[in-house]
Protein backbone atom coordinates (compact mmCIF):
# COMPACT_ATOMS: atom_id res chain seq x y z
CA UNK A 1 0.00 0.00 0.00
CA UNK A 2 1.07 3.78 -0.79
CA UNK A 3 1.14 6.34 1.58
CA UNK A 4 0.85 9.65 0.01
CA UNK A 5 2.30 12.28 2.50
CA UNK A 6 1.15 15.37 1.00
CA UNK A 7 -1.98 15.92 -1.29
CA UNK A 8 -4.51 19.20 -1.35
CA UNK A 9 -7.99 17.55 -1.82
CA UNK A 10 -9.56 20.51 -0.86
CA UNK A 11 -8.53 22.52 -3.91
CA UNK A 12 -11.81 23.59 -5.99
CA UNK A 13 -10.02 21.42 -8.67
CA UNK A 14 -11.75 18.34 -6.83
CA UNK A 15 -15.00 20.17 -6.23
CA UNK A 16 -16.57 17.67 -8.72
CA UNK A 17 -15.50 14.35 -7.81
CA UNK A 18 -13.97 14.57 -4.62
CA UNK A 19 -15.98 12.17 -3.20
CA UNK A 20 -16.22 9.60 -5.38
CA UNK A 21 -12.35 9.87 -5.89
CA UNK A 22 -11.60 9.48 -2.28
CA UNK A 23 -13.72 6.14 -1.92
CA UNK A 24 -11.78 4.39 -4.93
CA UNK A 25 -8.36 5.39 -3.37
CA UNK A 26 -8.29 2.34 -1.71
CA UNK A 27 -8.96 -0.06 -4.51
CA UNK A 28 -6.08 1.99 -6.31
CA UNK A 29 -3.76 0.76 -3.64
CA UNK A 30 -3.86 3.89 -1.47
CA UNK A 31 -3.57 3.29 2.10
CA UNK A 32 -3.36 6.54 3.96
CA UNK A 33 -3.23 10.06 2.69
CA UNK A 34 -2.46 13.03 4.70
CA UNK A 35 -4.20 16.44 3.25
CA UNK A 36 -2.29 19.71 3.90
CA UNK A 37 -3.49 23.13 4.60
CA UNK A 38 -1.80 26.13 2.91
CA UNK A 39 -3.95 29.25 3.37
CA UNK A 40 -6.54 29.07 6.29
CA UNK A 41 -9.18 27.86 4.74
CA UNK A 42 -7.59 24.75 3.94
CA UNK A 43 -6.33 24.16 7.03
CA UNK A 44 -10.01 23.98 7.97
CA UNK A 45 -11.07 22.14 4.84
CA UNK A 46 -8.24 19.80 5.85
CA UNK A 47 -9.01 19.53 9.25
CA UNK A 48 -13.12 18.47 8.15
CA UNK A 49 -12.10 15.49 4.98
CA UNK A 50 -9.47 14.13 8.33
CA UNK A 51 -12.81 13.66 10.47
CA UNK A 52 -14.89 12.21 7.33
CA UNK A 53 -12.48 9.89 5.88
CA UNK A 54 -10.95 7.19 8.06
CA UNK A 55 -7.38 7.09 6.18
CA UNK A 56 -7.07 10.71 5.54
CA UNK A 57 -5.16 12.66 8.16
CA UNK A 58 -5.01 16.70 8.16
CA UNK A 59 -1.76 18.46 8.85
CA UNK A 60 -2.41 22.80 9.47
CA UNK A 61 0.09 25.82 8.62
CA UNK A 62 0.06 28.66 6.22
CA UNK A 63 2.48 28.33 3.33
CA UNK A 64 4.43 31.64 3.06
CA UNK A 65 2.53 32.89 0.04
CA UNK A 66 -0.30 33.09 3.06
CA UNK A 67 1.73 34.31 6.03
CA UNK A 68 0.83 37.83 5.46
CA UNK A 69 -2.07 37.34 6.27
CA UNK A 70 -1.15 35.45 10.21
CA UNK A 71 -1.69 37.28 13.62
CA UNK A 72 -1.80 35.94 16.80
CA UNK A 73 -5.35 34.57 16.60
CA UNK A 74 -4.64 32.37 13.57
CA UNK A 75 -1.78 30.62 15.20
CA UNK A 76 -3.74 30.01 18.42
CA UNK A 77 -6.15 28.53 16.45
CA UNK A 78 -3.26 26.39 14.42
CA UNK A 79 -2.67 25.43 18.37
CA UNK A 80 -6.05 24.31 18.42
CA UNK A 81 -5.92 22.43 15.59
CA UNK A 82 -2.73 20.72 16.41
CA UNK A 83 -4.17 19.30 19.66
CA UNK A 84 -7.19 17.00 17.71
CA UNK A 85 -6.09 13.64 17.10
CA UNK A 86 -7.01 13.56 13.51
CA UNK A 87 -3.95 16.19 12.47
CA UNK A 88 -0.46 14.85 12.64
CA UNK A 89 1.63 17.41 11.39
CA UNK A 90 2.29 21.29 11.32
CA UNK A 91 2.82 22.21 7.15
CA UNK A 92 3.02 23.29 5.03
CA UNK A 93 5.27 26.04 6.08
CA UNK A 94 8.66 27.83 5.15
CA UNK A 95 10.21 30.17 2.79
CA UNK A 96 9.08 31.11 -1.46
CA UNK A 97 11.19 33.45 -2.78
CA UNK A 98 9.65 32.90 -6.75
CA UNK A 99 7.76 35.73 -6.13
CA UNK A 100 9.52 39.36 -6.53
CA UNK A 101 6.74 41.00 -4.45
CA UNK A 102 7.27 38.48 -1.65
CA UNK A 103 8.65 40.27 1.65
CA UNK A 104 11.50 37.96 2.91
CA UNK A 105 10.99 39.32 6.63
CA UNK A 106 7.63 38.59 6.93
CA UNK A 107 8.10 34.86 6.09
CA UNK A 108 10.90 34.46 7.95
CA UNK A 109 9.22 35.84 10.90
CA UNK A 110 6.15 33.85 10.22
CA UNK A 111 8.11 30.69 9.73
CA UNK A 112 10.54 30.93 12.79
CA UNK A 113 6.76 31.14 15.07
CA UNK A 114 5.30 28.18 13.18
CA UNK A 115 8.47 26.46 14.29
CA UNK A 116 8.41 27.48 17.27
CA UNK A 117 4.51 26.31 17.62
CA UNK A 118 5.67 22.94 16.41
CA UNK A 119 8.11 22.51 18.37
CA UNK A 120 6.21 23.67 21.79
CA UNK A 121 3.16 21.30 20.26
CA UNK A 122 5.92 18.78 19.75
CA UNK A 123 4.80 18.11 16.30
CA UNK A 124 6.36 17.71 12.63
CA UNK A 125 6.64 19.87 10.28
CA UNK A 126 5.97 19.95 6.05
CA UNK A 127 8.71 22.50 5.27
CA UNK A 128 8.02 24.57 1.84
CA UNK A 129 11.13 25.89 0.52
CA UNK A 130 11.48 27.49 -3.29
CA UNK A 131 14.32 29.95 -4.42
CA UNK A 132 15.36 29.75 -0.79
CA UNK A 133 17.70 27.58 0.15
CA UNK A 134 20.54 29.08 1.95
CA UNK A 135 17.38 30.77 4.01
CA UNK A 136 15.95 27.72 4.86
CA UNK A 137 18.53 25.64 5.41
CA UNK A 138 20.21 28.63 8.09
CA UNK A 139 16.80 28.55 9.79
CA UNK A 140 16.09 24.16 10.09
CA UNK A 141 19.75 24.10 11.82
CA UNK A 142 18.89 26.46 14.14
CA UNK A 143 15.56 24.77 14.99
CA UNK A 144 17.24 21.51 15.21
CA UNK A 145 19.65 22.81 17.50
CA UNK A 146 16.72 23.96 19.70
CA UNK A 147 15.18 20.58 19.39
CA UNK A 148 18.47 19.11 20.61
CA UNK A 149 19.08 21.44 23.62
CA UNK A 150 15.21 20.64 24.40
CA UNK A 151 16.74 17.10 25.38
CA UNK A 152 14.63 14.09 26.10
CA UNK A 153 11.31 16.42 25.97
CA UNK A 154 11.85 16.55 22.32
CA UNK A 155 14.25 13.63 21.19
CA UNK A 156 11.56 11.86 19.43
CA UNK A 157 11.04 15.19 17.65
CA UNK A 158 14.40 15.80 16.98
CA UNK A 159 15.44 12.81 15.62
CA UNK A 160 12.30 13.33 13.39
CA UNK A 161 11.68 16.37 13.10
CA UNK A 162 9.87 16.62 9.74
CA UNK A 163 9.90 16.54 5.63
CA UNK A 164 10.84 18.61 2.98
CA UNK A 165 8.59 18.85 0.66
CA UNK A 166 8.92 18.37 -2.67
CA UNK A 167 12.22 18.62 -2.73
CA UNK A 168 14.11 20.84 -5.43
CA UNK A 169 17.57 21.43 -3.96
CA UNK A 170 20.73 19.56 -4.57
CA UNK A 171 22.44 16.07 -3.95
CA UNK A 172 24.36 17.57 -0.96
CA UNK A 173 22.07 19.97 0.29
CA UNK A 174 20.00 16.57 0.72
CA UNK A 175 22.24 14.44 2.64
CA UNK A 176 22.90 17.93 5.06
CA UNK A 177 18.65 17.35 5.65
CA UNK A 178 18.89 13.70 6.24
CA UNK A 179 21.71 14.10 8.86
CA UNK A 180 19.54 16.73 10.70
CA UNK A 181 16.93 13.76 10.65
CA UNK A 182 14.64 15.47 8.05
CA UNK A 183 12.52 13.32 5.26
CA UNK A 184 12.80 14.43 1.56
CA UNK A 185 9.37 14.13 -0.48
CA UNK A 186 9.39 12.80 -3.49
CA UNK A 187 6.93 13.42 -6.30
CA UNK A 188 6.30 13.64 -9.78
CA UNK A 189 8.98 15.40 -10.88
CA UNK A 190 11.32 12.22 -10.39
CA UNK A 191 9.89 11.06 -13.83
CA UNK A 192 10.34 14.05 -15.21
CA UNK A 193 13.12 14.32 -18.08
CA UNK A 194 14.06 17.86 -16.20
CA UNK A 195 14.23 15.99 -13.50
CA UNK A 196 17.75 15.41 -12.97
CA UNK A 197 18.13 17.03 -9.91
CA UNK A 198 15.91 14.68 -7.48
CA UNK A 199 16.81 11.79 -9.42
CA UNK A 200 20.39 12.45 -8.19
CA UNK A 201 18.61 12.93 -4.40
CA UNK A 202 17.03 9.68 -5.07
CA UNK A 203 20.25 7.77 -5.94
CA UNK A 204 22.02 9.52 -3.15
CA UNK A 205 19.89 9.16 -0.16
CA UNK A 206 18.81 5.92 1.12
CA UNK A 207 15.19 5.18 0.91
CA UNK A 208 14.30 5.22 4.66
CA UNK A 209 14.65 9.21 4.43
CA UNK A 210 12.23 8.87 1.50
CA UNK A 211 8.27 9.72 1.59
CA UNK A 212 6.10 9.62 -1.21
CA UNK A 213 3.73 12.04 -2.21
CA UNK A 214 1.74 13.79 -4.91
CA UNK A 215 1.25 17.35 -4.17
CA UNK A 216 -2.14 17.59 -6.18
CA UNK A 217 -3.40 18.45 -7.96
CA UNK A 218 -0.28 19.55 -8.74
CA UNK A 219 3.03 17.85 -10.15
CA UNK A 220 1.12 14.77 -12.01
CA UNK A 221 3.82 12.16 -12.94
CA UNK A 222 4.46 11.23 -17.00
CA UNK A 223 1.85 10.46 -18.33
CA UNK A 224 -0.06 12.58 -16.93
CA UNK A 225 1.92 15.47 -16.53
CA UNK A 226 0.03 18.68 -17.21
CA UNK A 227 -3.44 17.10 -16.15
CA UNK A 228 -4.77 16.94 -12.56
CA UNK A 229 -2.47 14.70 -10.32
CA UNK A 230 -4.11 12.51 -7.66
CA UNK A 231 -3.19 9.78 -5.36
CA UNK A 232 -3.40 6.62 -7.54
CA UNK A 233 -0.94 8.51 -9.86
CA UNK A 234 2.20 7.58 -6.97
CA UNK A 235 2.33 4.50 -8.66
CA UNK A 236 5.09 5.74 -11.31
CA UNK A 237 6.49 7.91 -8.99
CA UNK A 238 7.28 4.61 -7.02
CA UNK A 239 8.74 2.76 -10.55
CA UNK A 240 10.60 5.74 -11.54
CA UNK A 241 12.60 5.07 -7.92
CA UNK A 242 12.20 1.24 -8.51
CA UNK A 243 14.45 2.07 -11.60
CA UNK A 244 16.90 4.51 -10.13
CA UNK A 245 17.36 2.76 -6.78
CA UNK A 246 17.01 -1.06 -8.39
CA UNK A 247 14.65 -1.68 -5.49
CA UNK A 248 11.76 -3.86 -6.52
CA UNK A 249 8.77 -1.85 -5.87
CA UNK A 250 7.01 -3.26 -3.43
CA UNK A 251 9.63 -2.80 -1.48
CA UNK A 252 9.99 0.97 -1.74
CA UNK A 253 5.76 0.98 -1.22
CA UNK A 254 6.80 -0.59 2.10
CA UNK A 255 9.81 1.39 3.16
CA UNK A 256 7.98 4.80 2.51
CA UNK A 257 4.65 3.62 4.36
CA UNK A 258 6.81 2.99 7.23
CA UNK A 259 8.66 6.38 6.93
CA UNK A 260 5.45 8.38 6.98
CA UNK A 261 3.44 6.23 9.72
CA UNK A 262 7.08 6.77 11.80
CA UNK A 263 7.27 10.72 11.36
CA UNK A 264 3.74 11.04 11.44
CA UNK A 265 3.57 8.77 14.59
CA UNK A 266 0.89 6.59 13.17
Amino acid sequence: MIFDTHAHYDDERFDEDREELLADLKNENVGAVVNVGADFEGCASSMVLAEHWDFIYAAVGLHPDYVEFMDEDTLAKLRMWLNEPRCVALGEIGLDYSREEADREVQKYWFKRQLDLAKEENKPVIIHSRDAAEDTMEMLKAYSKELKAAGAEREELFKNPGVVHCFSYSKEMAEEYVKMGFFIGVGGVATFKNGRKLKEVIEEIPLTSVLLETDCPYLAPVPFRGTRNYSAYIKYVVDAISEIKGVCREDIEKITFENAKKMYRL
